[in-house]
């Protein structure tokens, strides 16, 4: 358990047994995504080694199924028949899809209307119901969760949130043991750790499996400038929420980090760090390049910021989590475009 902050209720974070035990619970479902050793990447980083996560390859294009799958198993039989509801931009919402489609759950997901659409058809196809909910004054996070909870009610579903819950958490910490495990048989031994932020699920179920395993590891969260809310919360001791603005990472706006991730990435031992669009496209551009991986700016800003000295990681071995790619052709094309532009 764990208590931060007075306010705050007891957490029940996920130990890492638990992480194991959803890592051996969905071996059956998932794929095991390359880790991609790059020579070449680590010397423009000035890294010793550089090692990336190739999650962009999972099944539906991310980790999201890692925690979905895992949060529908811990349904009981009764809630699994009527079924459930969560809000998404799109990950999250593929994710739980597909787990439903596996698992025999009907899946419906609030999606903001101005989600890619890419997202919302890959949604459909995988058998789920999307209800667009409209922007209003409000972060349109906000929109989709309140429009997400009134669908709960009005219909009997299961509300999950697609971060902010310790069996997500859980699930999404799978990632980690991964690609621990595939150092291992590499022969190394992670330095650093940088990982994409959104809500904090992914980085938080990393962190927890990696400090366990390599209490002296450095984890690093990054997010997109404006969208730091995580960052703030770490170094403030309490949610803080972002400031919002543009950005071209459309995964990764969640206005602040969940009270499960949040609590953690403390225990996790998390930095906080944010990176600019340019060298977001910088980093999609040299993965293709350089990997052949196809990166949405969302599953590429770890990468950015260790490519950009925003991360620390001179001599080091470092593992890097690429979170996603889902991302369509011409907003793709028109990425690498600027960031050629940029070279120019």
């Amino acid at each position: 358990m764990w208590a931060w902050g007075r306010w705050m209720p007891l957490i029940d974070l996920p130990s890492p047994d638990r992480i194991a035990a959803a890592h051996a619970a969905l071996r059956g479902s998932l794929r095991e995504t390359p880790l991609l050793d790059s020579p070449v990447l680590a010397t423009e980083a000035g890294a010793a080694r550089l090692f990336v996560k190739a999650e962009g390859l999972q099944r539906t294009g991310s980790f999201k199924l890692r925690g979905a799958l895992w949060r529908l198993m811990q349904l009981d039989a009764a809630a699994r028949a009527r079924g459930v509801v969560a809000f998404s931009s799109g990950n999250f919402a593929q994710g739980l899809a597909a787990a439903g489609r596996e698992l025999g759950v009907p899946v419906t997901i609030v999606m903001p209307v101005d989600a890619p659409e890419a997202k919302r058809r890959a949604t459909q196809a995988l058998g789920a119901e999307v209800v667009q909910s409209h922007l209003g004054d409000a972060p349109r996070e906000v929109v989709a969760a309140a429009l997400a909870r009134d669908l709960a009610a009005g219909r009997g579903l299961t509300l999950l949130h697609p971060f902010d819950d310790p069996e997500v958490v859980a699930g999404q910490g799978t990632t980690g043991l991964e690609a621990l495990a595939q150092m291992a048989e590499a022969g190394a031994v992670p330095d650093v750790v940088a990982c994409p932020v959104g809500g904090g699920g992914l980085m938080g179920g990393v962190a927890l499996a990696v400090r366990a395993a390599h209490p002296g590891v450095a984890i690093w969260g990054v997010e997109p400038d404006g969208h730091d809310g995580m960052g703030r919360s770490l170094r403030a001791g309490e949610r803080v929420a972002a400031p919002g603005g543009p950005t071209i990472c459309d995964a990764l706006q969640a206005p602040m980090p969940g009270v499960a991730t949040l609590a953690a990435c403390q225990a996790g031992g998390v930095q906080g760090v944010s990176v600019a669009d340019g060298p977001v496209v910088r980093a999609m551009a040299r993965a293709f390049e350089e990997l052949k991986l196809v990166l949405e700016p969302s599953g590429a800003v770890a990468l950015a910021a260790v490519l950009a000295g925003a991360v620390p990681v001179a001599g080091k071995v470092v593992l890097v989590i690429a979170s996603g790619g889902n991302i369509a052709f011409d907003r793709f094309a028109e990425c690498l475009a600027r960031a050629a532009r940029a070279q120019e």
